[in-house]
């Protein structure tokens, strides 16, 4: 079994931003894995706030044996950027092997389309008014928060959107004072569910606190074993592909959450239709599904995921499983 990493970048329509910074484009690692006739890919993007970074996440791969199995990689990788596009890789390969679909192996009902979230970037009030019209047209649109300054934002997107169901990122962005002042506002403008408002180390003051919005764990959920620690806080869990190093622990902890009581969201971060593409597969009944990131891009692969009205659509195989 031959393994290769290749880097990657896709420049994005226009500047994104979110409370932690600003970038222009997605650099992104591609997993190939050969077994001399067939071969499968995967993507991945490297996070900062986890500690990834391009190089750190290549030699992980790099570190890899010459012959394991998806099994053997739950116990050689850690949760993770790496992980996932190897994860993934395989998934993809096992179903050229077997002349089936990936959702056929994992015992899935055929995927369909769903609607997914479209993000506006941080910026000023008017700005994201601006954005906001623009896309009015969109059934579902997340917003980047995370100031202490964000209720003029708000008003101001929902001025530019009256009729689109809107979700809120605060990207770990707020105080628990912040969230509470902010709460009975985001009753009044119609926002339908906030994604992660406290920094992780500091959730434990979502307990006993009034939710009348439910609230996702974003960066506080990595794989099952965050799930303990999410009870009394959240009401919505967020399964990224990149946090749970792949499809197989992904399918695993949508089943655990579930059977927990918690809602779905099924994210991303941003980068091209190969790393959405696995995740079309989880989307399917999710609350949420929030995979727009290549409709961010201004450049995407070959054979890209289709978006239309009726959402995004599962990929095909000259894509991806």
């Amino acid at each position: 079994m031959q393994v290769e990493v290749s880097r990657d970048v896709f420049r994005l329509a226009q500047a994104f931003t979110i409370s932690r910074g600003s970038r222009t484009e997605a650099k992104v690692l591609t997993v190939r894995i050969s077994d001399g006739v067939h071969q499968g890919w995967g993507e991945c993007v490297p996070y900062a706030r986890y500690g990834e970074t391009l190089d750190s996440v290549e030699a992980e791969i790099a570190g890899l044996p010459q012959a394991f199995t998806r099994d053997d990689l739950m116990n050689l990788l850690p949760a993770g950027a790496a992980r996932n596009a190897v994860d993934c890789a395989l998934w993809d390969l096992e179903a050229k092997q077997a002349g089936k679909r990936v959702w056929e192996l994992a015992g899935l009902p055929a995927p369909g389309p769903e609607i997914t979230a479209y993000t506006l970037s941080l910026d000023t009030p008017d700005a994201m008014r601006d954005q906001a019209a623009q896309n009015a047209h969109r059934p579902l649109l997340k917003i980047k928060l995370g100031t202490p300054d964000d209720m003029p934002r708000l008003e101001a997107v929902r001025a530019g959107a009256p009729d689109a169901k809107i979700i809120i990122d605060a990207n770990e962005g707020w105080s628990a004072q912040v969230y509470a002042d902010l709460a009975p506002h985001l009753v009044r403008l119609g926002v339908a569910l906030v994604e992660q408002p406290l920094p992780a180390g500091e959730d434990d003051a979502l307990l006993g606190m009034e939710r009348p919005v439910p609230v996702c764990a974003d960066e506080s959920c990595h794989d099952r074993a965050s799930l303990p620690k999410l009870k009394g806080k959240y009401d919505v869990a967020n399964i990224k592909l990149d946090k749970t190093g792949g499809l197989t622990e992904a399918l695993k902890l949508r089943a655990a959450a579930r059977a927990e009581g918690y809602d779905i969201m099924i994210g991303c971060m941003v980068g091209s239709s190969l790393a959405m593409a696995p995740a079309t597969l989880l989307a399917q009944g999710a609350m949420v599904t929030d995979l727009d990131g290549p409709l961010l891009l201004a450049e995407d692969r070959d054979n890209a995921l289709t978006f239309d009205d009726k959402g995004v659509h599962p990929p095909i195989a000259a894509l991806w499983g």
